[in-house]
């Protein structure tokens, strides 16, 4: 779908642009928006207003067909709530202004909206909103099927903004396109089967963004891993005869020294378990377990899109968790790349322990902050269910601040978290007679000593886990990734950027 920008001018005026249909605002009570009233020469919106059939409530609607005096085919009056828009309103307004459009035969919308009348948002905020909401109902898993039917015609949508804002409106729908794109990647790599997504897939996937977005990049292979002694993410790998893959992806576009903010990405391609095996309903949603790696090459294409003036290095350990001759076993110990022993009980906790040897091989670029984004725990998904991911960090001022400026970035995108504990307490439920700590604590707080295992590997720098389990993906009818937290990492890097 084709996003632009046109200017609000006596050369573009409502009346005369030619398209199938301009979207305009309606505050409650009635009352039109500037735009409204301007191509309401010939009493077109006073028409329909007088006829009390929109009330002006968030996501009420009117569509006009053949509007008098306008060039346009269409007209959709939406309603936008009181003034100024909430953002509740704002968001419930786009959501059934699509739902209007999307089953309708129209092929190019004008979008005509009060954007700088939202309370507490921007312009460029209602851009990415907008970007968002399309994305969200019009983007399609079916990729696989021959037969598939077009979810809409809609295939031109712009923008009418003053003239004075034009650039701000320009580089926030950069902005917006490049995280969409961004997410539509992360979803189409978490949607693929576990036979077709394989760890030499999505390495497959790095060489691609590498390329062309002249990223470094290292693919290191099974002897390269043994040779670094990454005995705990080795351990998971051996259970499958799909080789592992350590996948690193560097943007160095900042200072020459400037130190690097490192993404970590969970890449189970398929998580069976191991001999710890799932339970067989709706076990073929593992191959939703990569979704942190998926994020990663999301946010990195969003990162190459838009050439972020910084250093970012994408650290991805890929491999399958299947039960074999050759898998781990309960009561097995491993020794991890930092040194420490861990005793398996459970081996379909298996994230942590790939995850532990990515993050002490962070350990190497003297990183600025740390971020690993995995689905982890069933845990986090009893404590938060499907709207908020599980934001781990330590309590201090270091990683308050990290905390702060990622709750921020949630709030800007629409990709909320919520913070969790990490406290000292609950380290005593690691413990092991037979090793330096077990990968399991028991069932209470499941989600938070999982993050505690993950924190005894960041003690070397700023850290952050995020925990995806509940909101990398949807099941039932809507099954499917949600290319999230990519919205939430590339705000996140944006503001920084910024600050």
């Amino acid at each position: 779908m084709d996003f632009s920008i046109k200017s609000a001018d006596k050369k573009n005026s409502l009346n005369t642009i030619k398209t199938d249909c301009i979207v305009i605002g309606i505050y409650e009570n009635g009352k039109p928006t500037d735009e409204a009233i301007e191509l309401d020469a010939n009493g077109i919106v006073t028409q329909a207003l007088d006829s009390g059939d929109i009330s002006g409530k968030a996501g009420s609607v009117l569509l006009v067909g053949s509007p008098a005096g306008l060039s346009a085919k269409r007209l959709l009056l939406l309603g936008l709530g009181k003034k100024p828009i909430g953002e509740k309103d704002f968001r419930q307004a786009i959501d059934t202004a699509i739902k209007t459009l999307k089953p309708l035969n129209i092929g190019d919308v004008l979008i005509a909206l009060p954007f700088n009348t939202l309370s507490n948002r921007d312009l460029s905020w209602s851009i990415y909103c907008i970007l968002s909401e399309f994305h969200s109902q019009l983007y399609r898993s079916d990729a696989l099927k021959n037969q598939k039917e077009p979810s809409t015609k809609i295939q031109k949508v712009s923008f009418y903004i003053p003239s004075e804002d034009m650039a701000i409106a320009r580089e926030a729908l950069h902005r917006a396109k490049a995280i969409t794109d961004g997410m539509t990647l992360a979803q189409d790599l978490g949607n693929l089967p576990a036979n077709i997504c394989t760890p030499t897939y999505l390495a497959k996937q790095a060489k691609t963004l590498a390329q062309t977005y002249k990223f470094g990049i290292e693919i290191l292979d099974r002897k390269q891993i043994e040779s670094l002694k990454m005995g705990c993410f080795l351990s998971v790998a051996k259970g499958s005869d799909e080789p592992p893959k350590f996948i690193v992806l560097k943007h160095m576009k900042g200072k020459s020294k400037e130190a690097p903010v490192i993404l970590v990405g969970k890449g189970i391609t398929f998580d069976s378990g191991g001999i710890s095996l799932k339970p067989g309903a709706s076990m073929d949603e593992m191959k939703f377990d990569m979704c942190g790696a998926a994020s990663v090459l999301g946010t990195f294409k969003a990162i190459g899109e838009l050439d972020l003036k910084q250093n970012v290095i994408g650290i991805i350990p890929a491999c399958e968790n299947l039960p074999s001759g050759h898998a781990n076993k309960p009561g097995d110990i491993v020794t991890s790349m930092s040194g420490q022993t861990v005793e398996i009980l459970n081996t379909d906790a298996e994230g942590r322990l790939i995850l532990c040897d990515a993050l002490t091989y962070a350990e190497k670029f003297n990183p600025a902050v740390v971020i690993d984004i995995a689905t982890l725990t069933g845990a986090c998904i009893v404590a938060l269910g499907h709207i908020n991911s599980g934001l781990f960090t330590r309590l201090d001022e270091q990683h308050d601040k990290l905390a702060g400026d990622l709750i921020a970035a949630a709030k800007s995108s629409n990709d909320p978290v919520w913070r969790m504990p990490i406290q000292d307490a609950y380290q005593d439920q690691l413990k092991s007679n037979f090793a330096d700590m077990a990968n399991i604590g028991g069932q209470p707080a499941g989600c938070v000593t999982a993050a505690c295992f993950l924190e005894r590997f960041t003690r070397k720098f700023v850290w952050a886990h995020l925990d995806i389990a509940g909101t990398a993906w949807k099941s039932g009818p809507s099954k499917g990734a949600t290319g999230r937290p990519v919205p939430l990492l590339c705000t996140y890097l944006i503001q920084r950027e910024n600050h």
